[in-house]
């Protein structure tokens, strides 16, 4: 092998700023290394287990681990304490969210339960939500499965709701599945000493980055779009580094982790993120624009702060819109460069009982569409073919409808009204939005 090409010095000649601009950052950050190693590619590093001739020094390593819940110095000890490639997806992950680290787990309940767990651990089981939620994290709130007891409030009582052993408050925002907003920075101001926790898995670090605006925790399910393309399960918390260890320690003793696979699927997932949800939002906002001119629809929700994630309600039958697409994949789960539709009701928000759900604006007419990146004329070919299916199924026809939609901004909430509620607005600011032309 010719090895001159290669650099003898392994320090960085020309260090790297202190923050490049998120773009960069989802291309180069947890890679910065590779380059110095003559690599181009990460490595994928599945090994469950590490050799080591060393006892002495591999016991004080785990007794800082147990202490601090730091990485571990040195080489790898076990797949449980930690993994290189994972770790490579972590580092890219905080670096894009603004945070000094970043736990990954093998889904975005097994990160959320983390969390709880972590909570719990200094005895602080009482929890604060805000409605909407993901109907699986809703689930495990209300159901105390880990010992924990929610509150339910709206933004206003979020201080009122606190108690000296609340451990956390929860919120989402754009919430699943209404794209209900909140203001975050208010809502942090409202929990005071406790941390706040910010589901941003719909508008990821892209278009919103919740440290920023004060939340200690920034949850994600990582299969979504960080992930980007349906093959891989995760989940992830980007956090400060004290609560990171906290968290280490649990995935370690409960076993939550992460296969360096997935790791290694959803650092290449990141560096086309911003493309991706660049390319979809510009798509959702178009059609969002026509959804909301179409008689057959009674209401859309789309957020302002963008993305690719439409809600809207039918008035003929959305279940009969459900079995007619063709281009759109009629499927749970979101952020996939091909688009979803699912009705929550049915499916990801079923485990939410009928009158929480319908209190948090989750009816029987509401539809969830995730955006990929088809053509915008194609989407909009199915989805005009489903909804005159859905008028078919309640016997009306698109002409006798009624008026046309309402385009419902979520706008952020400090009045003491349900996250859930939407006012409808004006609708230019979807109607204005850069929309993709037609690729010939």
């Amino acid at each position: 092998m010719d090895t001159t090409s290669l650099p003898t010095d392994t320090t960085s000649p020309d260090p790297a700023p202190a923050r490049w601009a998120p773009d960069t950052e989802a291309v180069h950050a947890g890679r910065d290394d590779l380059a110095r190693q003559g690599l181009h590619a990460p490595p994928i590093d599945l090994s469950t287990t590490y050799p080591s001739y060393d006892s002495r020094g591999e016991a004080a390593r785990i007794d800082a681990f147990a202490t601090t819940g730091a990485e571990p110095d040195g080489p790898p000890v076990y797949g449980r304490l930690g993994n290189p490639t994972v770790a490579r997806f972590e580092t890219a992950l905080a670096r894009l969210e603004g945070t000094d680290s970043a736990v990954a787990f093998a889904s975005g309940m097994a990160a959320l339960t983390a969390v709880l767990l972590a909570r719990a651990s200094l005895g602080l089981r009482h929890i604060v939500a805000v409605r909407p939620l993901y109907g699986c994290s809703d689930h495990l709130l209300t159901a105390g499965l880990l010992g924990s007891e929610v509150t339910w409030t709206d933004p206003a009582g979020i201080a009122d709701a606190l108690r000296p052993d609340t451990g956390l408050v929860v919120v989402e925002s754009p919430a699943n599945p209404t794209l209900a907003e909140l203001d975050l920075r208010a809502v942090a101001h409202s929990c005071g000493s406790v941390p706040l926790l910010a589901d941003n898995t719909f508008a990821t670090p892209v278009l919103q980055r919740p440290a920023e605006h004060g939340a200690r925790l920034v949850l994600h399910s990582a299969t979504k779009y960080l992930g980007g393309h349906g093959d891989v399960m995760a989940g992830v918390v980007a956090c400060d580094e004290e609560f990171a260890g906290r968290l280490r320690q649990i995935r370690f003793a409960t076993g939550g982790v992460l296969h360096p696979l997935a790791g290694y699927l959803l650092l290449r997932g990141l560096a086309t993120l911003p493309v991706r949800v660049r390319a979809a939002s510009a798509t959702a906002a178009e059609l969002a624009r026509r959804l909301a001119a179409d008689p057959r629809v009674s209401r859309v929700h789309y957020p302002r702060v963008g993305g690719a994630m439409i809600a809207f309600e039918t008035r003929g039958d959305p279940h009969e819109v459900i079995a007619a697409v063709r281009l759109v994949t009629p499927a749970v789960s979101l952020g996939s460069v091909d688009s979803l539709i699912q009705h929550p009701a049915s499916i990801s928000h079923r485990v939410v009982g009928e009158a929480d759900r319908r209190g948090a604006g989750v009816g029987d007419r509401l539809l969830r569409l995730s955006v990929g990146l088809e053509d915008v004329e194609d989407l909009w070919t199915d989805l005009d073919r489903a909804l005159d299916s859905g008028q078919r199924g309640t016997g009306r026809s698109s002409c006798a409808a009624g008026p046309r939609g309402a385009t419902a901004h979520n706008d952020p909430v400090h009045a003491p009204a349900p996250a859930s509620a939407s006012a409808s607005v004006d609708s230019a600011a979807v109607a204005t939005a850069p929309g993709p032309s037609r690729t010939p």
